[in-house]
């Protein structure tokens, strides 16, 4: 080893004792919030618990969290909260839709085009159904009445989704979309969602978190790397029959006959804001809030735009359109490019100076920084991405403080990760800016169980098991 070398990794050595020291004081000092709880398993906090919940499990969203959630934080925790929720990260919508079932308003903003386009087809699909509705369903699932059509409506594909389907099921899905424009809006809502749905079930890809996963029969397969096998590629028509069969099984066992979605309250109280919650929280009205219930993007490099490729080229978005959707979402893959969030909202000042005078992530930043300029990290832009996350993360908690009423509570589900063989405590940092953002921290409450960190990091760092928490914060 040369005296370099030694000098560079006794540095490493160095910073990353800062942070370990640093990180156990801010554990410490919030000892007594921490508490495990039984009741937030993984399948609680993930999509695992709307499995068996009608119309929230008809589309595979991995990165929402449950019905149950929601539900215990809105209705079991500390008292029943009445007023209006907000999520600034509503997904497809878990938050708002589970609030309207117990009578509770919601708003949610969400900036993905699938996310909006699977709340829009639930809001419209909550009027009454008529027998003639069920009728045109029923003959969908048993005539295919798009084998018969002759007007074919190609749908756009962007570089990432390129040759995603065989031949056959790409002439089949534009033979689909051809005859589902003779039907009513209504309908025509159902079979856009039925398809979207199917998706990846029918297509040589498996979402796979930071990327798309390509089956080796697609012929994209990279020199060197290992074949791909994703098991079965549904026929469309078996796929698609298979989804309607299961939605309209779903409205016929409806708490309510003949309704797609049982709720108390009507579409009117929910409100869905498209766009990013950086542009959009500034407008809303200040202590308006009974409580935020929220789930963001974690600092872990996974890229939606990526993952939900094949849903927003069949919903028409072009590359640049893509690309430019990538730099708008929260800093939380490589690719983002840093924004001017000052120019976003100029009161901002304050936000922003919470997240940099934060001493742990400071140290958390000189280490990141260290180790792309000694090259040991996998992607330069790790740095960037973290220093943005935290940064666009505390302008949202200080926007939710201002828009929440006081004492009302801020709920957010969230993962630790680890980057460089350091552990970026996540729930302490954002716990910490948001004490000095207005809030008190109640709770951090831990799922049982740790996940580890990436089998990369663990063959060179070993293995280190890191928290999911929910955070449970009162607006003072």
């Amino acid at each position: 080893m040369t005296p370099e070398n030694s000098k560079t990794q006794s540095r490493s050595a160095e910073l990353r004792e800062q942070v370990a020291v640093l990180d156990a004081e801010l554990t410490e000092d919030f000892k007594a919030q921490f508490s495990v709880s039984p009741f937030l398993s993984r399948k609680i906090v993930s999509f695992q618990g709307n499995k068996d919940k009608p119309a929230y499990s008809w589309y595979k969203y991995k990165e929402a969290f449950s019905v149950p959630l929601v539900e215990y934080f809105l209705s079991s925790y500390d008292g029943q909260i009445s007023e209006k929720v907000l999520d600034p990260f509503a997904g497809i919508g878990t938050t708002l839709f589970a609030a309207s079932s117990q009578g509770i308003p919601a708003d949610g903003i969400e900036l993905l085009p699938i996310g909006q386009e699977i709340i829009h087809a639930r809001l419209l699909s909550e009027r009454e159904m008529s027998s003639d509705d069920l009728a045109t369903l029923e003959h969908w699932i048993t005539s295919f009445p798009w084998n018969e059509c002759r007007e074919r409506v190609p749908f756009s594909t962007i570089r990432i989704t390129e040759n995603a389907y065989p031949q056959e099921t790409v002439e089949t899905i534009e033979r689909y979309r051809g005859a589902l424009h003779e039907e009513n809006e209504k309908i025509q809502t159902i079979l856009q969602f039925a398809l979207l749905c199917i998706l990846e079930s029918i297509s040589y890809t498996r979402k796979d978190g930071q990327y798309l996963r390509w089956d080796a029969r697609s012929g994209k397969r990279r020199p060197g790397t290992k074949a791909f096998d994703k098991g079965e590629i549904l026929p469309f028509d078996a796929a698609i029959t298979a989804k309607l069969k299961e939605i309209l099984s779903d409205i016929r066992n409806a708490e309510t006959p003949l309704t797609l979605f049982p709720v108390k309250q009507t579409a009117k109280d929910i409100r869905l804001f498209k766009g990013s919650c950086l542009e959009i929280l500034p407008t809303l009205e200040t202590a308006a809030y009974g409580a935020v219930m929220t789930s963001p993007p974690y600092c872990n490099r996974y890229d939606y735009t990526r993952t939900y490729a094949l849903e927003l080229a069949m919903l028409g978005l072009t590359h640049t359109e893509v690309s430019d959707l990538r730099q708008e979402m929260l800093s939380c893959t490589v690719e983002n490019r840093e924004k001017d969030l000052l120019k976003i909202c100029p009161q901002w000042n304050p936000f922003i100076e919470a997240a940099s005078q934060q001493k742990l992530l400071q140290a958390i930043y000189a280490y990141l920084e260290h180790e792309k300029a000694s090259g040991n990290l996998n992607n330069s832009g790790i740095p960037r991405m973290v220093r943005g996350y935290f940064s666009e993360m505390a302008c949202v908690i200080g926007e939710c403080a201002r828009v929440l009423k006081p004492n009302a509570r801020l709920f957010m589900v969230n993962d630790n990760v680890r980057y460089a063989g350091v552990s970026i405590s996540v729930d302490t940092i954002l716990s910490d800016v948001a004490r000095s953002l207005g809030f008190e921290v109640e709770k951090i409450l831990v799922v049982p169980g740790k996940k580890g960190n990436s089998s990369q990091q663990m063959g060179t760092y070993g293995r280190v098991p890191l928290r999911k928490c929910v955070y449970v914060w009162r607006k003072r």
